[in-house]
């Protein structure tokens, strides 16, 4: 099986090496610095479950996903819009794209097996033109066909300590699943290479569950850490942020609980095991110290936009967006002087 990972950044790079680890052909792709040190020095893993070197391929050419049996798109979910017309004329026939970006995926809909009738939800659905907070005017969904997509839920943290060293800090799981709640072959395919890596990589029938499970953490830790320049663990120091996350973890459930989410494990353990992390900085911090573009609108973003379709009130939710994206405009704006 062949794999190309588009986005080879901290968690692309990290799982590339990794399957290359266990034996797979992989083809990264990345750019800058990065990608020259990783063509030349290959992609080197710190991790406390052991330290690694990787030498799978690197190229900053996007054709390269076209002999790909599968490509772990590992890009923001903010630059999709931008790629998707080109990457669907590559993907081959019968190849799957893994789609491993934070928040609620463009995909979401696609298939959904239990989608509630009616509930204001107007044209989100199969065949509807889904959600403008994640595929504004729909253009992911035209350009790459369906049978293409894996969902992929990540719990596994990362950084780039240099260009082509990656940091592995905990978790090593990659939850992968149908739009339509099947296990397929394909599943079966890529779940063995991941675990042939050191990585797992379960089908799950009801990944949807698994995606906001998630996604509360990510609408409520990873903007909170970037107002606040804490860490993971330091968000617990202080009790009224503790009930903050909590009033934000409520506000996702009840509009989670009108799309059938049915959470694998409580909201309470799911908070406590976000504190638990300890020193690390979410992903949107970290962006925000490299002043990169803060992914917004695929987390709070899609989660006030179900919550207007719905007619649910989420004042935390939106109070922390709209902080967020002022950051946003003013750390960008700050970086072109």
């Amino acid at each position: 099986m062949k794999f190309a990972v588009l986005g080879a950044g901290a968690i692309g790079a990290y799982v590339g090496a990794a399957l290359a680890r266990g034996g797979a052909d992989v083809t990264l792709i990345a750019r800058g610095a990065h990608l020259a040190a990783m063509q030349s020095r290959g992609v080197r893993v710190l991790s406390p479950r052991g330290d690694f070197t990787a030498h799978p391929g690197a190229t900053d050419d996007l054709a390269a996903v076209a002999d790909a049996d599968v490509v772990f798109v590992a890009l923001k979910a903010y630059s999709l819009s931008e790629i998707a017309p080109q990457l669907g004329a590559l993907l081959a026939p019968d190849s799957a794209a893994i789609w491993a970006q934070n928040g609620l995926p463009w995909w979401y809909f696609q298939s959904l097996p239990d989608l509630p009738a009616g509930a204001g939800l107007g044209d989100v659905g199969v065949g509807g033109a889904g959600l403008e907070s994640v595929d504004p005017g729909g253009l992911i969904a035209r350009s790459i066909r369906p049978e293409h997509n894996l969902g992929c839920v990540v719990y596994c943290s990362t950084e780039i300590v240099e260009p082509g060293v990656i940091r592995h800090i905990e978790g090593t799981r990659f939850t992968i699943g149908e739009p339509d709640g099947s296990v397929t072959q394909r599943c079966k395919l890529i779940s063995e290479a991941f675990a042939a890596g050191g990585l797992k990589a379960p089908a799950d029938t009801r990944l949807r569950d698994q995606i906001w499970l998630k996604l509360v953490g990510n609408v409520a830790f990873n903007p909170i850490t970037a107002l606040t320049r804490a860490t993971l663990g330091e968000l617990g120091a202080v009790p009224q942020m503790r009930d903050l996350l909590g009033a934000i973890f409520a506000e996702c459930a009840e509009v989670a609980s009108q799309l059938g989410i049915r959470f694998p494990v409580s909201l309470d353990r799911r908070l406590e095991a976000g504190l638990a992390v300890g020193d690390h900085k979410t992903s949107m911090l970290q962006d925000l110290e490299a002043g990169k573009r803060l992914e917004l609108d695929c987390m709070t973003g899609a989660v006030i936009e179900l919550a207007e379709r719905l007619d649910i009130d989420v004042p935390h939710v939106r109070t922390v967006h709209a902080c967020v994206k002022l950051l946003d405009q003013l750390a960008r704006a700050s970086s072109k002087r």
